[in-house]
């Protein structure tokens, strides 16, 4: 599933952090896969609140639908949603092997 553009560097950054994590990661790999967590997660927060200010939008918009730019403001808003739905599902699929590590690493600190 295609992502945005402003979330590709932060899944990258993710995929880069578990390529470098090793059996028993650095305490600076550790602090960086932190906060990329928090970052990630930041932008999961982000996305929800998109996700719900476009169906609060597509809610309104379809009780009074009624003519042709509504309709096309209504696809749009649809495929936004799509869009803020893939996006999320893909960040989160990346933050949990992340997740993983770092409880991992601290497990065994």
């Amino acid at each position: 599933m295609p992502m945005s553009h402003d979330l590709a560097p932060l899944v990258q950054r993710i995929r880069t952090l578990l390529e470098q994590r090793g059996a028993d990661p650095t305490m600076p790999l550790l602090t960086a896969m932190e906060h990329t967590l928090t970052d990630g997660y930041a932008r999961a927060l982000e996305l929800e609140g998109e996700r719900l200010r476009l169906e609060r939008r597509i809610g309104d918009l379809a009780h009074r639908l009624d003519g042709p730019e509504q309709a096309d403001e209504l696809r749009d808003l649809a495929e936004r949603l799509r869009s803020a739905d893939d996006d999320l599902a893909s960040l989160r699929d990346a933050l949990a092997p992340l997740q993983q590590c770092v409880d991992a690493a601290r497990a065994a600190a």
